[in-house]
């Protein structure tokens, strides 16, 4: 696991993985069959891992926090850097903010909060993390109300963010005033675009962003990471026919929900065990199953060009 301070060139270097977490019929960590999913993502040239709402630490008990940050660090490539998250609520950041002090994880993520939030408990929570981790914070800004541009860039001043996942879901990603100002107040090159393949053509070509994450990631790496490569040699026609292949697995995830739609195709797809769901999220009905590892056994399987 890559140990060192994350900087613009880590964040543009591959695609942000964000995998889901693999668990027993026990809802135990499985460390087998998450190494399984690691491997195939490292294989396909991604090296960045992203621990956040796709794994579902939304809901993960404090008390199994430091068998995750175990078991990531063992599992992950010496190459491949890897942010775990805390949160969302303000004792359990304060909590695994403890778990992380004196570990080698360069910064971790803070999952956002949707109430009863204010603007300025968002920067208090973000302050008193990285007091108490000693690391810095990865800003998740995925709903309006949550933290304004200006508090962002209050925060980045402050000297402790590391960079800011930015998932705002607009119907037209070109028009977006709140990422318009945002790049105004903070270097882009310090922005990653947080909703998949779907908006990264307008973000990285049009806002300067400075890479993306992605959950299809996780069942197609080689063809993600041809996706990056497009967008930085500022071919957009290219990056549009790639980013139409992830649509069927999307759109899935957009019907059916993003977290449990990526669980299924990751076993789907054959690539791990992912197992049950944490509560409080469950299993999809069997014909909606089918249809995910369909797509994702597809997607798999899609010949890739380099």
């Amino acid at each position: 696991m890559q140990t060192q301070a994350i900087t613009p060139e880590n964040l543009a270097r591959s695609v942000i993985a964000v995998p889901p977490l693999c668990r027993d019929q026990s809802l135990r960590i499985d460390p087998a069959e998450n190494a399984k999913l690691i491997r195939h993502i490292e294989g396909g040239g991604v090296t960045t891992l992203l621990y956040g709402g796709n794994a579902n630490l939304y809901h993960i008990a404090v008390s199994e926090y430091a068998e995750l940050l175990d078991m990531l660090e063992t599992s992950a490539a010496p190459d491949t850097l890897v942010v775990p998250s805390v949160g969302p609520s303000y004792g359990n950041i304060l909590d695994q903010a403890a778990i992380l002090k004196g570990r080698d994880f360069p910064a971790a993520m803070i999952l956002p909060a949707v109430f009863p939030v204010t603007e300025a408990g968002v920067k208090a929570s973000v302050r008193a993390f990285a007091e108490a981790s000693g690391i810095p914070a990865v800003l998740y800004i995925k709903n309006e109300g949550y933290i304004t541009p200006e508090g962002a860039a209050e925060l980045v001043q402050d000297g402790i963010i590391s960079w800011i996942k930015y998932a705002i879901v607009r119907q037209n990603p070109d028009q977006d005033e709140f990422l318009s100002k945002l790049i105004q107040l903070v270097d882009p090159k310090m922005i990653v675009s947080g909703i998949g393949e779907q908006p990264a053509p307008s973000h990285l070509l049009k806002f300067g962003v400075v890479g993306f994450t992605s959950g299809c990631v996780c069942v197609q790496p080689a063809l993600s990471a041809q996706l990056l490569i497009a967008l930085k040699a500022g071919d957009r026609s290219r990056a549009e026919s790639i980013r139409s292949q992830f649509s069927a697995l999307e759109d899935l995830r957009n019907g059916h929900g993003p977290i449990p739609v990526l669980h299924h195709a990751v076993a789907g797809a054959g690539i791990a065990k992912t197992g049950p769901h944490l509560p409080l999220l469950g299993p999809l009905a069997d014909p909606i199953v089918a249809e995910v590892a369909s797509a994702a056994l597809a997607l798999r399987n899609l010949p890739v060009e380099v």
